[in-house]
């Protein structure tokens, strides 16, 4: 794998979290926008607007604390670890195509670059299923199952990214550069699977 600069890997993270955060946040200061009108009429509406969004956003600062932020004990927690990935799969699977999680984790050492796969695999999913997550040592797996749509033309990028055959970085695929960061850094590989699924094989 070739070396991302640090610096840029922030950027783009940076980039990304905004992006899937900045919807929510819109919809926060239009409800406060019709509470401040007075208007009684919307307030059942803005209930269920505050009430969704404000969901929306803890799930995912909390999963971008744990799998980008430095520091975190919540890491060393595997119920808190797998409640927060959980959480997070809910606010991107859609409401009639929920992605589910099969976690099978030996250990702490694999906890934030599960977090980081688990979030390049979901962005793949056009139509929810399972992503299934594996030790087997030293080695990790993550995987779609039953999965009857995924977006070929992300899993055609996250292949060029992780095999250093990409020039122009693109925010979206943050959660691929700095898994290529800390892979490097911790002497690990990562090979694409595509059987029929597609999936991260991490091992060193």
């Amino acid at each position: 794998m070739t070396n991302q600069p640090l610096t840029n890997v922030s950027e783009l993270i940076c980039t990304r979290i905004s992006h899937d955060i900045i919807g929510n946040i819109g919809a926060v200061c239009n409800a406060v926008e019709l509470l401040e009108e007075g208007d009684m009429d919307f307030l059942d509406d803005i209930k269920s607007i505050l009430k969704t969004s404000s969901e929306v956003l803890s799930a995912r600062l909390k999963f971008f604390r744990m799998a980008f932020g430095l520091n975190n004990a919540n890491l060393e927690n595997a119920d808190m670890v797998k409640s927060t990935a959980l959480a997070y799969l809910k606010t991107v699977g859609a409401r009639n195509y929920p992605i589910d999680l099969s976690l099978k984790l030996q250990d702490n050492q694999f906890n934030k670059i599960f977090l980081l796969g688990l979030m390049v695999v979901a962005d793949t999913m056009v139509k929810g299923g399972t992503i299934a997550v594996e030790q087997q040592g030293n080695m990790l797996l993550i995987q779609t199952l039953n999965a009857p749509s995924l977006a070929e033309d992300k899993i055609s990028a996250i292949e060029d990214i992780c095999f250093g055959r990409v020039e122009n970085e693109v925010a979206q695929y943050a959660p691929v550069f700095y898994l290529k960061e800390l892979l490097r850094n911790m002497q690990y590989s990562v090979a694409i699977l595509k059987n029929g699924s597609f999936g991260l094989q991490i091992k060193q």
